[in-house]
């Protein structure tokens, strides 16, 4: 006998399930967030090299919302403890590992070849891999312009600069501040101590307050810490901040800051890799691709001097402008790039000398 509630029980049923199946089918699976890893060499705190790094990985996370998970390590020494600390990042299911010191290069390119499913990008060296990519950022562009503010605000002549370790990234810095400094004021010198360390408050202050005894007025630093603007700011001297705007630290002291802008890069770093697309490319940016920018001036800058640093940041965009057009001779008065020529990104990556205007010597290797 025909059950007719049975048989509309059964038909709605199916209707049911009919119309769940076309819900399913139209709605997208959400896909999982990619996962971001950071190594950082020294304490993020509230200013240098590591907090910049970290300003930019929440700039990315911003962007990308839900659709990325970071996670950091912080001070972290270069070296086997960088190693360990990257292998169990790229061991817990990392999508792309982000390694940002000169010294982590090495133990990178390592733990890459052992992990080709993960990407990895590495900041500040020259190595690349099926799976390893390395950036940077023309930090030369803005220390050419401390140079030229320095050169102009000096009153002693000599300029003090508390340097890490001498590889080619720091002595570019070195020289382009020098150059900087010597095309508005020939008699600017530079004076450099080196405490080969990326980070040690300690040695930093040391180091700066060494210079000010040698009679710097002008100082600044390829370190991580605040240390040297604080002590300019004690002891009555002028400073340029470094990697981070450091201005509450040394508010009459601070010139300017040389800034990194990471952000941008890591945004489309990690939106390459959720659209398939990234690959092992070496990026250096400058002032031309928003990588780097200088912090506000300082109100004691003459308004001269901030017109020409404002035409230089011009051109530095324009890329009518190079730090290390020729000629450009070392210490020692050889000709190292001819006029009329300008230094390829090659000779800049094997800089190991000092040009004309840097008055301490270089240490032996």
């Amino acid at each position: 006998m025909f059950d007719r509630r049975g048989w509309l029980r059964v038909a709605g049923a199916l209707a049911l399930a009919g119309a769940a199946g076309a819900v399913c089918a139209q709605a997208p699976a959400q896909s999982a967030p990619i996962k971001v890893a950071f190594v950082y060499v020294s304490p993020i705190g509230d200013a240098g090299w590591t907090f910049q790094h970290d300003q930019g990985r929440k700039q990315m996370e911003a962007a990308l919302g839900n659709k990325v998970q970071t996670k950091y390590v912080e001070n972290v020494a270069e070296g086997p403890d960088a190693e360990r600390v990257i292998r169990e990042l790229a061991q817990s299911g990392n999508d792309i590992i982000f390694t940002t010191s000169f010294g982590y290069m090495n133990p990178t390119e390592k733990v890459a070849k052992q992990f080709p499913k993960v990407k990895f990008a590495h900041a500040t060296g020259y190595k690349t891999g099926p799976n390893m990519a390395n950036y940077n950022a023309r930090f030369y562009e803005g220390r050419y312009l401390n140079g030229v503010i320095a050169g102009k605000m000096t009153k002693t002549n000599v300029l003090g600069y508390v340097a890490a370790f001498p590889i080619p990234e720091v002595l570019q810095g070195i020289n382009a501040f020098a150059r900087g400094a010597r095309s508005v004021n020939p008699k600017a010198e530079v004076r450099v101590i080196w405490v080969n360390s990326w980070y040690d408050p300690g040695k930093e202050r040391e180091a700066a307050l060494t210079l000010i005894s040698q009679n710097a007025d002008v100082i600044t630093h390829h370190t991580d810490s605040t240390a040297v603007v604080q002590a300019a700011e004690e002891k009555g001297k002028y400073a340029f901040g470094y990697h981070s705007d450091m201005s509450k630290y040394g508010p009459k002291a601070q010139l300017t800051a040389t800034t990194h802008q990471w952000g941008d890069y890591y945004t489309k770093a990690v939106q390459s890799v959720a659209a398939g697309t990234w690959k092992p490319t070496s990026i250096w940016g400058g002032y031309k691709d928003g990588m780097i920018k200088l912090a506000p001036l300082n109100p004691a800058v003459p308004a001269d001097v901030k017109d020409q640093i404002a035409k230089l940041e011009g051109e530095l965009k324009a890329g009518t402008f190079h730090p290390f057009a020729g000629p450009v001779k070392d210490q020692d008065g050889k000709e190292r790039v001819a006029a009329g020529k300008t230094m390829s990104d090659d000779e800049l990556g094997k800089m190991d000398y000092y040009v004309e205007g840097v008055g301490s010597k270089l240490p032996k290797k």
